[in-house]
């Protein structure tokens, strides 16, 4: 399979696996959702001008039309334009994004996922204070069940 196919083999799978989680984009739409994100809201213009990439404003447009029908954005009518709004949390798709990977590539294993984030970076003492205290309130949640 040449390069082309295997993109869009890739693209058909990940669209199929997409539209049946919420909260779970292909890389098109996460790449929106986090122009969206970052800047609060954006025309199908600003969002293609941030993405600073060859893609086409159609493009844009059905991508965002797409989020719509997820109910990841909204939109308001600006002018001739229309301004789009994320409706979902940068957190919450994360969550989601980051469970698929460590159960996809870490087996279900959150030390090996942890373990892969903090190892070979510099970490200061005030990052390290910070994961610990996470750590403690998710075993004090687990002692609470």
């Amino acid at each position: 399979m040449d390069d082309k196919a295997q993109e869009s083999h890739r693209s058909s799978r990940e669209s199929a696996e997409a539209a049946r989680e919420p909260n779970r984009f292909t890389h098109r739409e996460l790449d929106i959702m986090s122009v969206l994100w970052r800047e609060g809201s954006g025309t199908v213009a600003e969002v293609r001008d941030v993405l600073g990439e060859d893609v086409g404003y159609t493009t844009v447009l059905k991508m965002l039309q797409i989020l719509e029908g997820k109910n990841a954005v909204r939109h308001e009518k600006e002018g001739r334009a229309h301004r789009y709004f994320p409706l979902v949390e940068s957190a919450a798709a994360g969550g989601s994004a980051l469970r698929r990977v460590m159960n996809k590539i870490f087996h279900g294993s959150a030390e090996l996922l942890l373990a892969t984030l903090v190892e070979n970076r510099k970490l200061t003492e005030e990052d390290i204070a910070r994961m610990r205290s996470i750590l403690d309130r998710a075993q004090e949640k687990e002692e609470d069940r």
